[in-house]
């Protein structure tokens, strides 16, 4: 038996296949390749131009975003300087309202001091004389009522200082 009529029929064949497969694979290449290019088509009419204009905005406001953040760095340097002015402003006034209630304090102390002082001055040096002579025209009236016979007055209706009564 001869196989080689068999062998060449197969490998016509396996040829046969082969061709057809690498002309599917041009027909799908082509078609990949046509869809690309209606792709690239598309990304060059619609994502190219607004890249342009991204690109050509970014030019504009690049000089501008450069000048805010230029004035906002300066801002912040002035900011910053007028708050320690008014922290050490701040601090300067309430050092001095301090001071100053210390000194109202101290001055307030003083005087209820020396209101004490003169109340005890102001006691010694009339209410308790003032006391004694009440005492000794009273002791001399009662002497003198005794003495000539007259009616004692009840003690009910001579009033006495109260000391309570005196500031």
């Amino acid at each position: 038996m001869d196989y080689l009529p068999i062998f060449v029929g197969v490998t016509a064949a396996a040829v046969v296949i082969q061709a057809g497969i690498l002309v599917a694979l041009y027909v799908a290449v082509r078609q990949t390749t046509s869809r690309m290019e209606t792709l690239a088509t598309e990304v060059k009419d619609k994502v190219l131009p607004t890249a342009d204009t991204a690109k050509s905005i970014m030019m504009d406001l690049r000089p501008r975003i450069d000048t805010i953040a230029t004035n906002v760095s300066d801002t912040s340097s002035m900011v910053r300087g007028q708050l320690e002015r008014i922290d050490a402003t701040v601090s300067d006034v309430v050092d001095r309202t301090r001071l100053q209630v210390i000194r109202a304090d101290e001055l307030l102390n003083r005087t209820m001091d020396r209101i004490e002082e003169t109340t005890d001055v102001v006691h010694r040096t009339v209410v308790s004389p003032i006391r004694q002579l009440s005492g000794l025209i009273q002791g001399v009236t009662a002497g003198l009522e005794f003495l000539f016979g007259g009616k004692r007055a009840s003690r009910r209706d001579v009033t006495v200082p109260q000391d309570e009564m005196f500031i």
